[in-house]
């Protein structure tokens, strides 16, 4: 019940977050970005033509009218149709959030489990030789550019030049086995840029902790190292590393790799906002950007609640 009450409290919080990004979405996609009359007619269209299609793209509209618009798409979840191939946009994102999802996910969760157990690993052996060789490590991860980080993998792993173990290009889900041939060189590229960032992020908080009073009394005490580690020192760490890794999630179910997919050509979320761009496909933009506002407020519900979890010692208030 007590989390149910945050729960309610906490959306009704999240309400000027949502109204603020889609007010500046709106602004930057809707009122202040291109405009598609003349994109949509041919050469030497007349004034009336020109009338007719802005009345159809609703330009004509004054700017309270065509954002209170915009906001009950927010809330009905319907954009209405792509400007591109006039499909519906609920439709689009029902097919490429999946896709996204099943790309990300790997990387994601490796690049976050391998990040604490190297963290905890240097932060164990700090000031040795294992410390500032996974700190080096973690350095050349964060220098590569992540496309530099993408075509070597696939030049190795996926060229005639190389490997050639696993698809240059492409997206296939129908079986397991397809599955890990497409998202392999991805989620491989994904892992060694997002490892650097992520180990040196978690041995500064597991270090600063290794600091605290209440663990050189355990060790003043004799407790055995493995032990202080688990309860005193990576339990205690957990608040940091749970909102570093919930505030990764809307990145991950909304907005996708946009450099990932359209390097590969996966039909994914990022592929289709990336389209959207070049395109000037404001309905999906719109969905896409606004979607990704609501997505972290949930985030941010997320977030609480499972520092109450993870530290009893913290109210949901």
């Amino acid at each position: 019940m007590e989390i149910l009450q945050y729960s309610l409290r906490k959306c009704v919080a999240g309400i000027p977050l949502v109204v603020g990004v889609t007010l500046i979405s709106f602004l930057l996609i809707v009122y202040f970005g291109p405009d598609q009359t003349y994109s949509l007619l041919g050469k030497n269209p007349t004034a009336e033509e020109i009338a007719e299609v802005r009345s159809q793209l609703g330009y004509d509209r004054p700017f309270v009218a065509r954002y209170l618009e915009y906001l009950r798409e927010v809330v009905t979840l319907d954009f209405g149709n792509s400007v591109a191939t006039d499909e519906r946009v609920s439709r689009i994102l029902a097919r490429t959030i999946p896709v996204s999802v099943l790309l990300a996910l790997p990387g994601f969760v490796l690049g976050n489990l391998l990040g604490v157990g190297l963290a905890l690993l240097a932060a164990y052996f700090r000031g040795t030789w294992i410390d500032k060789l996974i700190m080096a490590f973690a350095a050349v991860g964060m220098s590569v550019s992540f496309l530099i980080a993408i075509i070597g993998f696939q030049i190795v792993l996926s060229s005639s030049d190389g490997l050639n173990l696993f698809p240059v290009r492409g997206w296939d889900t129908s079986t397991p086995w397809q599955y890990l041939r497409y998202v392999t060189v991805p989620t491989l590229a994904t892992v060694f840029v997002a490892l650097g960032y992520n180990t040196r992020f978690y041995r500064a908080v597991i270090v600063e902790e290794m600091t605290r009073d209440h663990v050189r009394t355990a060790r003043a005490f004799g407790v055995p190292p493995a032990r202080i580690f688990y309860r005193n020192i990576l339990k205690n760490s957990m608040i940091p590393i749970v909102t570093r890794v919930v505030f990764s999630i809307p990145f991950i179910v909304i907005s996708g790799s946009l450099l990932l997919e359209s390097y590969f050509g996966i039909p994914g979320v990022g592929k289709v906002t990336y389209d959207a761009i070049v395109a000037g496909d404001q309905p999906v933009l719109k969905a896409v950007v606004a979607l990704t506002a609501v997505l972290f407020v949930v985030a941010q519900l997320l977030t609480d609640i499972c520092y109450r979890l993870v530290d009893p010692r913290v109210a949901l208030r």
